[in-house]
């Protein structure tokens, strides 16, 4: 009996390191989720919202963390391509962007992201029609909708004869910005896909629009000096470029009795909040605000659901809606989530 005693111990000491190390090797499911956050540019509290709502779904879920990059100054194609591949490189589980050239994102990063098996989720600006299977889905505005919103607001300004308008836009090859510019051109003319407006229903461009900023905010901000110099009298910002530069309300405080009188008429997409202090001022005419706290949340949350359970969206195009924000109702039009 004894010997059988001390066979029984000798086996279970001999087990004990092997099922220690099968315990060891059992997968660990607490280990946290990495999702990049890819804004067109990085210094830009629109995107900075889109990252906040990634880190708010984090924080509710636990087990996912976030990672926010983009182009450093401007919109920048290839600063973009050179974000995204980092974040590859780093290995993160998957990857929400704004697309700022969608040919060349695809072909350069999202090729490869495809290849080693990160999803990709667009929000705020989608890949082009004949990119779009290198991505699960799209959250965000219903852009071509969003540029008639900010055409529509401007048919009330319309004045005898020939209207002047100039459209201010991001960069040319933008996907999200040119059906703006698109769905502006079609409230205006009243003409599917109609072209730069030539008298079409009493609205003409001024000769040297539309303008196209690169996301840079001072290039912006001269433009928009010299479509009131020019007292051009219907301005359009398909996003908010002029009104994110900190600058905006010294440089055009100068012309607010132009633009309380709407000789000159600013309707500007987006309401951060420094657009908001401006528009307070009586500096903007209306701002036509997006979501994109939701952006980066919904994405997120899609994304999450994907990797986790492969449940696939319910839907390619998720679109949020749009809010108006005017002088009267600038304290309570957003919340900014």
């Amino acid at each position: 009996m004894v010997f059988i005693a001390r066979a029984a111990l000798l086996l279970i000491i001999f087990l004990l390191p092997l099922t220690s190390g099968m315990a060891q090797e059992q997968p660990d499911t607490t280990q946290a989720l990495t999702i990049g956050v890819i804004g067109k540019t990085k210094h830009d509290s629109f995107y900075e919202q889109s990252f906040a709502g990634c880190e708010a779904f984090a924080n509710s879920i636990g087990n996912v963390r976030c990672l926010y990059d983009g182009p450093e100054l401007f919109q920048d194609i290839r600063e973009q391509v050179i974000a995204t591949k980092a974040m590859i490189d780093r290995g993160v589980d998957g990857i929400i962007i704004s697309t700022t050239d969608s040919k060349y994102l695809t072909k350069n990063a999202l090729v490869l992201a495809q290849k080693k098996g990160i999803p990709i989720i667009t929000f705020d600006s989608d890949l082009l029609p004949e990119h779009q299977q290198y991505r699960l889905a799209y959250v965000g505005t219903n852009n071509f909708e969003f540029g008639v919103a900010l055409g529509e607001y401007a048919k009330q300004f319309k004045g005898d004869g020939n209207t002047q308008v100039c459209i201010q836009s991001g960069h040319t090859s933008t996907p999200n910005l040119n059906e703006r510019i698109r769905g502006v051109r079609f409230a205006l003319s009243g003409k599917a896909d109609n072209g730069r407006l030539a008298g079409d229903n009493g609205w003409i461009e001024y000769l040297r629009c539309p303008f196209y900023t690169l996301g840079k905010r001072d290039m912006a901000l001269r433009q928009l000096e010299l479509v009131l110099k020019k007292q051009v009298p219907v301005y359009i910002a398909v996003a908010g470029f002029a009104q994110f530069s900190p600058d905006y309300i010294e440089r055009i405080s100068s012309y607010k009795p132009q633009i309380t009188s709407q000789s000159t008429v600013i309707i500007s997409a987006d309401t951060e909040q420094i657009q908001l202090n401006a528009l307070k001022l009586g500096l903007s005419t209306v701002n036509i605000g997006q979501r994109p706290f939701e952006m980066g949340r919904l994405s997120t949350q899609m994304l999450y659901e994907y990797i986790t359970e492969k449940k696939l969206p319910e839907q390619q195009l998720n679109y949020l809606d749009f809010h108006y924000c005017t002088q009267d109702n600038v304290q309570s039009c957003t919340s900014n989530d």
